[in-house]
């Protein structure tokens, strides 16, 4: 891998410097700072941060976003630092959630007595779909 720059200060003035792990080192001139090639973190999916953003703008606390996503909470919250997300205040409000199959929301919409003083919106997550509601499922 080609290494462009010091990831430290960001100069192009750099030597090598020893060979760790199998794993050429450089030192830059500038700074003194050691490094190894440029790592490339994990890369997830647009559409998991898009997904990862809607929900909590839904109201969806960061762990709950982790339990339905598989990504983890503090992933979640560099996203919505980097992305400088703000969701309304309201201590109020707190949406509850289903996550159900295709045949199970149709039986669910079904009954018109669940559609009345309710908002919901629902969305795909996976081959699932989620149920978001702004007041208490009644079960």
């Amino acid at each position: 891998m080609k290494i462009d720059a010091c990831p430290n200060c960001g100069s192009n003035q750099y030597v090598k410097a020893g060979i760790v792990n199998d794993r050429q080192r450089y030192k830059c001139k500038k700074c003194n700072y050691y490094f190894t090639v440029n790592k490339l973190g994990k890369q997830i999916d647009d559409y998991y941060v898009n997904k990862a953003l809607q929900l909590y703008l839904e109201g969806l606390t960061y762990r709950e976003i982790e339990r339905i996503l598989g990504i983890s909470h503090v992933t979640i919250m560099n996203w919505v630092k980097k992305y400088n997300i703000k969701r309304p205040y309201n201590s109020e409000y707190h949406p509850t959630y289903k996550i159900i199959n295709g045949s199970e929301l149709s039986n669910y919409f079904k009954n018109p007595a669940v559609l009345k003083g309710a908002g919901v919106i629902i969305t795909e997550l996976g081959d699932k779909f989620m149920l978001i509601k702004w007041e208490r499922f009644k079960d």
